[in-house]
C-alpha cells in the first residue's frame, strides 16, 4: 500500500511566512528574501514527511497567499485591472499577485482587490477567480514546475497537486451576464494539460488534482463537464498517474460521475462521510476496474488523536474488497488545516499532558498515517503492536476522563423552552424603543470592533505572559489605549463607540480563555488567509462560564464617554466554527453550552448599563453542510443557539450581529430569522452585491453594509464610499441603514484606518446633506 499526504501547512511550524510577507509588504526586506524563506519552508515540510515514511509526498500546496490565486496566476486569469502592474516592465509577477490578493495603492495607482470567501466549511479564505465571457486563459506562473524541480534537488520526488479545472472554474465568478463560467473549460484545459506533459517530461509520476466541488450539488452539465475533462486529460497524458482528491463531504450522487472519471485513483474523505466506502462498493462498479482508492482515515481538520482500531475496519475492509496493491491510505483532506506540530507544546500549564496524549497536530498525523499503513500489512503489524495498543490507551483515557462532563451544563440546556429563545417583542416595536431611547442620527456610524493592534500592545501582551510586567502595569496600559481610541473616535465623529479590544489576543481565544471546558496551545496556528494565521482554542469538555469575561473593560469605556459604547461579543457558532471541537458529542448540543455562556455576559453588559451589545457571527453560513439537503437541520439549531445568546435582553438593549465573506442569498430567510436588531456584513469588495440578497429578501431590520474594505491596505475616497452609500440607500429605507466598514480593523495599522474612517464619516455627512436637501 502506497502512503500519501494531500498538503502540509504553508505557515512554518513557527509562522515564519506570515513574518516574511508581513516584513516584504512594508518594504522592510526584498523579495528574494521573502521567496529564500518560502523555499525554506517547502523544503522542511517535504523533508518532514519523508522522514514520516510518507510515499508520495506534494508539491505545490506551498502558496505564499492562496493556492486558487496561484492557479489563477499559473493559467493567466488575471483580471485586466492589474494589467496597469506591468506598464512595460518585466518580472513583475509577485507585485500582480499580491496586489490580486490585497489591492495596491500609491505611485498613481489605484486597484482594489479580487474578492475573498470561505473554503468550502472550513476558516480559511480563498481568494475568488473572476471570468469574462471572452476570458482567455495562458500559461502564465511556472511555480508549480519551479516547485517539482526544487524537490528534486533534494532527491525527493513529489506529487505535484493542483486544483482540477472543474472546481477552479466552479468556485470563481462571473464579471458580467451571458454565459456560464463552465463554459470556459475548453480553453482552459488546453492550459493544464500543457503543465501536466511538462511536468511528465520532467519526471513526475503522479499528479493529485483537487476536485472538491465533486462533494457540492451539481447540475447535470456539471458531471458532464467532469466526465469530459478527465477524458481529454487522460488522452493528452496517459503516462501520468492522476489522483483525484475530493473532501469535506461526501460525493453523494456524483458518485458515479466521481468513480467512472478517467484517472488512476480517487480519494475519499472517511472522516466526514465514512458511508461512502459502503455506497462506492456497493451502488457502483469500482472494485471491478483497476482504479486505487486513497483513503482519507486520518482527521485533517481537527486535533484529535486517531482511533487506529476503527480507522483499521476500514482499511481491512477496502483490502479485502480491492486487495492491499489498490489501496492508498490518507488523511482526510490537506493537513493547512491543522496546526504543525504537537511536540511543540512544551508548556504543560498550558496543555496538560493528560489532554495532550489526546492530540495530534499535522506531523503526528503523517505518523499516524504510515503507523496505519504497517498496521495493515500483515508483514508489519506484528511491529507495531505497542503503538496501537498505545493508541488504544489513550482513545480510553479519553472516554473516561472526569475533566469532560459537568452535569450541571448538561442540565442547563436540557432545560432549555422555546421562550429562552425569543425576545419579549417584535422588531417593529423593539426598534420604535431603542429610536427614542438611543437617539441615534440618520445612518449611524460605528466601527466593527476592533481597533489595530500595534507592535506596542502585541510586546505589552508578550512580556505579560512572559511575566516582564505585572497584570497591574499591562491593565494599565491597556485602560490607556482604549482612552486614546475613546477620544479619537469622538474627535472624528463616531456615533457608536467601541473600545479597541487592545486587552484581546483573538475573538475567539479570548473567549476561549475564559470558558471552561477549553485548552490552549502555545504554537497551535493555522492559517486564516494570506499572512493571517489564528490559534483556535480546543474544546474538549463541557462549557460554561465562571465568571465575567467583558464586563469590566466595556463598563470602564462607557464611564469615559457620552456616547454609546458597544459591548463586544463572539457568537456561539463562531467560537463553535473557529475552535477544534470534541468530537464526542454533537456539535448542537455543545453550540447551545456557549450559548448559554454568552448570554450570562449579554444579561451582565446589560446590568452594566450597556445599551448596545454586539454578537459576531461570520461563521454561521461557514457551517453549513456542503449539501443542501442538511442545511435545514444545521440552520434551525445554529439559528436557535443565537436566538439563545440574545434574547435575554430588554426591548431598549439593541443587538447587533456581523457578518463576513459570505453568500448571503440562500439563507436570508434564517438570517432574518436571528432576529438581530442590526447586523452589519461585507459588501464592499462586490460593490454592494452582497446586499441584493437583503434587498430581494426584504430584510425588515437594520443593516450596516459594508462601505470599505479592511483586508486591504488601500485606503478608499469619500466619493468612493458615498457611492457605496447611496447603492444601498436606493434599497434600504434610511432610518434601518448603518454606515460601518465591512469588518474589525485588527490587522489593519493605525495610519490608514485614520484616514479610512475620516472619509467614511465625511461620506456619511455628505449623505445626511443630500437626504436632508432631498437630492437623494
Amino acid at each position: 500500500m502506497f502512503t500519501h499526504n494531500l498538503g502540509y501547512p504553508r505557515i512554518g511550524s513557527k509562522r515564519e511566512l506570515k513574518r516574511a510577507s508581513e516584513q516584504f509588504w512594508a518594504g522592510k526586506s526584498t523579495k528574494d528574501e521573502l521567496l529564500w524563506i518560502g523555499r525554506q519552508i517547502k523544503r522542511q515540510n517535504w523533508q518532514i514527511q519523508q522522514e514520516a515514511g510518507i510515499d508520495l509526498i506534494p508539491s505545490n500546496d506551498f502558496s505564499l497567499y492562496d493556492h486558487i490565486l496561484d492557479t489563477a496566476m499559473l493559467v493567466g486569469a488575471i483580471p485586466e485591472r492589474y494589467h496597469a502592474l506591468v506598464d512595460g516592465q518585466t518580472n513583475r509577477e509577485l507585485d500582480i499577485y499580491f496586489a490580486m490578493a490585497r489591492g495596491v495603492q500609491g505611485n498613481g495607482l489605484d486597484i482594489k482587490a479580487m474578492e475573498m470567501t470561505k473554503w468550502f466549511d472550513t476558516n480559511y479564505h480563498y481568494i475568488v477567480p473572476e471570468f469574462t465571457k471572452n476570458q482567455q486563459f495562458k500559461r502564465y506562473s511556472d511555480k508549480i514546475i519551479i516547485d517539482f524541480e526544487d524537490a528534486k534537488q533534494i532527491g525527493i520526488v513529489t506529487k505535484p497537486v493542483l486544483i482540477g479545472p472543474v472546481s477552479f472554474l466552479l468556485l470563481g465568478k462571473e464579471k458580467e451576464a451571458g454565459f456560464h463560467r463552465i463554459d470556459l473549460l475548453e480553453k482552459l484545459l488546453p492550459i493544464y494539460i500543457d503543465i501536466l506533459q511538462e511536468l511528465v517530461a520532467r519526471g513526475a509520476n503522479w499528479i493529485q488534482l483537487d476536485e472538491p466541488c465533486l462533494t457540492l450539488d451539481l447540475t447535470e452539465n456539471e458531471q458532464i463537464a467532469f466526465q469530459q475533462a478527465y477524458q481529454k486529460i487522460k488522452k493528452a497524458v496517459p503516462n501520468l498517474n492522476i489522483l483525484v482528491a475530493t473532501y469535506f463531504e461526501c460525493t453523494g450522487e456524483n458518485i458515479y460521475v466521481a468513480t467512472t472519471l478517467d484517472i488512476d485513483a480517487l480519494h475519499l474523505d472517511l472522516v466526514r462521510c465514512p458511508s461512502q466506502l459502503d455506497d462506492i462498493f456497493e451502488q457502483t462498479d469500482f472494485a471491478k476496474t483497476e482504479k486505487i482508492l486513497s483513503l482519507g482515515v486520518v482527521d485533517g481538520r481537527n486535533i484529535w488523536k486517531n482511533d487506529y482500531a476503527k480507522s483499521l475496519k476500514i482499511i481491512q475492509k477496502a483490502i479485502d474488497t480491492l486487495g492491499q496493491e489498490r489501496v492508498m491510505i490518507a488523511p482526510s483532506c490537506s493537513l493547512l488545516h491543522s496546526p504543525c506540530d504537537l511536540d511543540l507544546e512544551q508548556n504543560e500549564q498550558v496543555l496538560t499532558p493528560e489532554i495532550k496524549n489526546w492530540m495530534a497536530f499535522a506531523k503526528q498525523k503523517l505518523n499516524e498515517v504510515n503507523v496505519l499503513r504497517k498496521l495493515a500489512e500483515p508483514a508489519s503489524a506484528p511491529l507495531f503492536t505497542q503503538q496501537l495498543a498505545e493508541n488504544q490507551q489513550a482513545i480510553q483515557s479519553r472516554k473516561d476522563s472526569n475533566l469532560i462532563h459537568k452535569p450541571q451544563v448538561k442540565a442547563r440546556v436540557t432545560a432549555l423552552t422555546e421562550k429562552d429563545s425569543h425576545r419579549p417583542s417584535p422588531f417593529s416595536v423593539r426598534q420604535a424603543l431603542q429610536l427614542e431611547t438611543l437617539k441615534l442620527p440618520l445612518f449611524p456610524t460605528t466601527t466593527i470592533g476592533s481597533f489595530p493592534q500595534t507592535d506596542d500592545v502585541r510586546v505589552l501582551r508578550a512580556n505579560l505572559k512572559k511575566g516582564i510586567i505585572s497584570q497591574e502595569e499591562y491593565d494599565a496600559q491597556i485602560a490607556i489605549e482604549i482612552e486614546k481610541s475613546i477620544h479619537w473616535q469622538e474627535e472624528i465623529g463616531l456615533d457608536v463607540l467601541v473600545h479597541g479590544e487592545f486587552e484581546r489576543n483573538d475573538m475567539v481565544e479570548y473567549f476561549g480563555e475564559q470558558l471552561s471546558g477549553y485548552v490552549f496551545s502555545q504554537n497551535g496556528w493555522v492559517q486564516s488567509y494570506g499572512s493571517r494565521c489564528v490559534k483556535p482554542p480546543i474544546i474538549y469538555g463541557d462549557v460554561e462560564r465562571p465568571t465575567a469575561m467583558t464586563v469590566r473593560w466595556s463598563e470602564f469605556a462607557q464611564s469615559k464617554t457620552q456616547k454609546l459604547m458597544k459591548g463586544m461579543l463572539t457568537g456561539p457558532i463562531t467560537i463553535l466554527q473557529w475552535s477544534f471541537v470534541r468530537d464526542d458529542q454533537a456539535r448542537k448540543t455543545t453550540a447551545f453550552q456557549i450559548a448559554m455562556a454568552i448570554r450570562d455576559e449579554v444579561l451582565d453588559l446589560e446590568k452594566a448599563g450597556i445599551k448596545v451589545i454586539q454578537i459576531d457571527e461570520p461563521a454561521i453560513r461557514e457551517g453549513l453542510p456542503l449539501r443542501r439537503a442538511d442545511w435545514e437541520n444545521y440552520l434551525q439549531w445554529a439559528v436557535e443557539a443565537f436566538r439563545l445568546s440574545a434574547s435575554g435582553v430588554k426591548d431598549e438593549t439593541q443587538i447587533h450581529t456581523h457578518m463576513c465573506y459570505s453568500e448571503f442569498n440562500d439563507i436570508i430567510k434564517h438570517i432574518a430569522d436571528m432576529d438581530a436588531d442590526v447586523i452589519t456584513i461585507e459588501t464592499s469588495r462586490s460593490q454592494m452585491e452582497l446586499l441584493d440578497a437583503f434587498v430581494d429578501f426584504k430584510y425588515p431590520n437594520e443593516i450596516g453594509p459594508g462601505v470599505y474594505d479592511i483586508h486591504s491596505p488601500r485606503v478608499p475616497e469619500t466619493e468612493e464610499m458615498l457611492v457605496l452609500l447611496e447603492k444601498a440607500l436606493v434599497n434600504i429605507p434610511a432610518r434601518n441603514l448603518w454606515v460601518n466598514p465591512d469588518c474589525g480593523l485588527k490587522t489593519r495599522r493605525w495610519a490608514e484606518t485614520e484616514l479610512a474612517l475620516k472619509n467614511m464619516i465625511k461620506a456619511t455627512t455628505l449623505l445626511r446633506e443630500k437626504v436632508k436637501e432631498g437630492v437623494c
